[in-house]
């Protein structure tokens, strides 16, 4: 496997620690580096010696039978190297995710505010943000349970920006997750009171259900979170957004800045959240918080792309709309295949931050970013 690094003849522009050229008419070219994540074993050619004396030929016939019958041995035959199933582990950190959720938020007073709230947080998705949030707390030695109230956090309020953004004031937008958007069932009023539950309700529940934890940490995560959210994070990124529709100057940098706080920073948030939980040293909250990161922009990369190379149905969201509303994205200021290469170096530079781990115990992680890079919905 390798990775490469674009060098465009034309200026480019660094994101995420990446140099991608702007778009012009020279062609990239590419020059390719070994990835640290690859290795083999190779075997040098067994060299065995001849003799005229039958004795030492009878001993070569001895040592060779010795040597099959050792390697024949089941007991004897080396281990497989460890295979990590990813898909199995989604699905089963899918389910435990999607029952908390369900626990967390019970019908009860008033009907119709609990209906919407479960309406968009139950109607299924990917719960990468929440598994995000337990590998990276099991990787530092945490487990479901401790991360769990953190994790359904992080899907209510990743919940709550999906019912806003979907609103008429925002993007306008009728499908999401293949299902009629959260104001078109209930309504925009209901829809505008839906997000503010789930942005406040995700506080007090990783508040009060986390437990084993010391309260430090928590006020910490509780910090870094509201962050993410707020005037610097997600709402920054969301507001950027919308001022750039229909500007033709707006160049990478404008769109890395909404990109990285409003799609990068709940990821981001996600993973350190968890490491913080799970009692990771600032060098490990370093590491992983720039793997999220880069995993972050990879995803919003990906889905600049889709958006212009799959269907509504294949999406289950209204396809095209960037384009109809001109937005910039990464397609339209890069093209569709320089873009593509960014996300394979985004891809690379993300699992490079994880070499620091154990592979094994980061291999969710690891698949995880595979898993974001190659999503086709």
């Amino acid at each position: 496997m390798t990775s490469g690094t674009i060098v465009s003849q034309s200026k480019g522009k660094i994101i995420c620690g990446l140099a991608v050229p702007v778009k012009s008419k020279s062609r990239p070219s590419l020059r390719f580096t070994r990835s640290p994540f690859t290795g083999g074993v190779s075997l040098g050619p067994s060299v065995l010696a001849t003799s005229k004396t039958g004795a030492i030929a009878a001993v070569l016939s001895f040592i060779t039978a010795q040597v099959v019958e050792e390697v024949e041995k089941p007991q004897e035959k080396v281990a497989e190297p460890h295979k990590f199933d990813f898909r199995a582990y989604m699905v089963a950190k899918a389910q435990a995710v999607n029952l908390a959720l369900d626990k967390a938020v019970p019908l009860q007073y008033p009907i119709k505010l609990r209906e919407a709230m479960r309406y968009s947080l139950l109607a299924g998705g990917k719960r990468v943000r929440p598994v995000l949030c337990l590998a990276a707390c099991e990787l530092l030695g945490g487990d479901e349970e401790t991360a769990m109230p953190a994790a359904c956090a992080m899907e209510m309020l990743h919940t709550m920006s999906l019912i806003h953004d979907d609103l008429p004031c925002m993007d306008n937008d009728d499908l999401r997750r293949g299902k009629p958007t959260n104001h078109k069932v209930y309504g925009e009023n209901t829809a505008v009171l839906t997000g503010d539950s789930l942005l406040s309700f995700a506080f007090e529940h990783m508040a009060r259900e986390t437990k084993g934890v010391p309260a430090d940490r928590i006020v910490r995560v509780i910090a870094h979170l509201g962050k993410a959210v707020g005037s610097e994070g997600l709402v920054a990124g969301q507001i950027v957004d919308i001022a750039s529709e229909g500007d033709s100057s707006v160049g990478i940098e404008t769109l890395e800045y909404i990109h990285v706080h409003k799609t990068a920073v709940l990821l981001e948030a996600s993973v350190v959240v968890g490491a913080i939980l799970g009692g990771a040293n600032e060098d490990e909250i370093d590491s992983l918080g720039q793997y999220a990161r880069c995993v972050g922009l990879l995803f919003q990369v990906v889905d600049d792309i889709l958006d212009v190379t799959k269907s509504s149905a294949e999406l289950g969201k209204t396809a095209g709309k960037d384009l109809l509303t001109d937005k910039a994205t990464y397609p339209k200021l890069l093209g569709l295949e320089r873009s593509k290469v960014f996300a394979q170096n985004l891809l690379a530079k993300a699992k490079q931050q994880l070499s620091i781990f154990d592979q094994i115990k980061a291999a969710p992680l690891l698949g995880l970013a595979d898993y974001i890079a190659n999503r086709q919905n």
